[in-house]
């Protein structure tokens, strides 16, 4: 940015003349490198020692953060079970209880699975415009009608990059004018689907950026990056399957992402405190898959006691969604209301499940009478 009379008062990293020549310094990066590639071999090494349906858990846990996740950082609320009973069905796996899906959570499901699930296809401009037309099925972004399944118009005015809620939001930077959109995505897209000659994960973290600081789209860049960095792990691994989730890590640190996005994107092409910070997050995502390998298992527990008594289909869905999360206390009324029963039913469901020893009472009683989980 410049004043009337030529004084720079703000320069981006994109406006500079070496712009994309990235740089790093290798060596502050090949200890946090190094470790990550020896966590994900490790990681990976458990997961193929599981059983398939373990395997097929696992990766149906992460995939449900990572899409809950990556639409939470942007200030986008998306229901867990519609986002698990959408993965669950186009991969594939019995969950039982299978919950209506929007047309929202559908498209963001199939971005990801795109993008994870055919990792080892070029990225090109008409695969990310089918990408962003499952974002926005409707022609809408955040209120507003926006051209979609096309980079951004000029007549769509400055790009800018901001997070937060509507009415709070913050302005981090603004993006390359819509006339350089050609020529920025066909060089940013030459090199992701180049041959490699860098290490996957550090390519992945130089696409997350890269992407974010085009900005292509005039809605769901942030999400489209974080897909675009997760088909670059995926490569990495050499695997279409998900046991750790990236944007769940990211959503925690959200604060710590956007300070960094921002200060490399009014810095130098020097990258180094970028790629650090991100080596940094996938290493704590990884170390995250614990707690989701955790959260499988004992799913397991409770599917491999519970298959031993004669459940209806309405109760293995509410088993299900008790594992999955479930907000707030059981009650007969909800029971009823989300297995489409009658109150009857719902209550004879319930006692029948109390007897197996699957439910049990909560603490409470006489009209606030609620049910939890048996401990297995």
């Amino acid at each position: 940015m410049f004043t009337a009379r030529g004084a720079e008062i703000m320069r981006y990293i994109h406006e500079r003349p070496e712009w994309p020549a990235f740089q790093w310094d290798f060596a502050k990066l090949a200890e946090p490198l190094a470790s990550i590639r020896y966590r994900q071999g490790l990681l990976l090494g458990r997961m193929n020692a599981l059983g398939f349906a373990i395997r097929a858990e696992a990766g149906l846990e992460t995939l449900t953060l990572d899409v809950v996740k990556s639409s939470a950082i942007e200030g986008e609320s998306l229901d867990v079970a519609q986002v698990r009973s959408s993965l669950a069905r186009k991969l594939g796996l019995d969950i039982g209880g299978l919950t209506p899906v929007s047309r929202n959570v559908e498209g963001v499901v199939e971005m990801m699975l795109d993008a994870t699930q055919r990792y080892a296809d070029p990225v090109t401009a008409e695969r990310l415009y089918g990408w962003h037309a499952a974002l926005f099925p409707t022609g809408y972004g955040a209120s507003r009608r926006i051209t979609v399944g096309a980079w951004r118009k000029p007549e769509a005015g400055p790009m800018q990059v901001v997070s937060g809620y509507i009415g709070h939001e913050k302005v981090h930077f603004e993006a390359p004018m819509a006339e350089r959109l050609d020529t920025e995505m066909s060089r940013f897209l030459k090199w992701f689907n180049a041959p490699l000659r860098l290490d996957p994960v550090l390519k992945a973290g130089i696409a997350h950026l890269w992407f974010v600081t085009i900005h292509p789209f005039e809605d769901g860049n942030g999400r489209m990056a974080r897909a675009i960095a997760d088909c670059a792990l995926a490569r990495a691994e050499d695997c279409r399957q998900r046991f750790y989730s990236m944007s769940g890590q990211i959503e925690r640190e959200r604060k710590e992402y956007y300070d960094i996005l921002e200060r490399t994107q009014k810095g130098d092409l020097d990258i180094t405190p970028w790629l650090n910070w991100f080596l940094g997050c996938l290493g704590r995502a990884i170390e995250g898959a614990d707690e989701t390998l955790a959260v499988v298992m004992h799913k397991a527990r409770v599917w491999q006691y519970a298959n031993q008594h004669p459940l209806n289909e309405r109760q293995r869905g509410i088993i299900n969604r008790l594992l999955d999360g479930f907000e707030g206390k059981l009650t007969s009324g909800k029971y009823a209301k989300l297995a489409k029963c009658s109150p009857d039913t719902a209550l004879r469901d319930i006692r029948e499940l109390m007897e197996y020893g699957i439910l049990r009472q909560g603490e409470g009683g006489g009209r606030s009478v609620n049910y939890e989980m048996a401990a297995l």
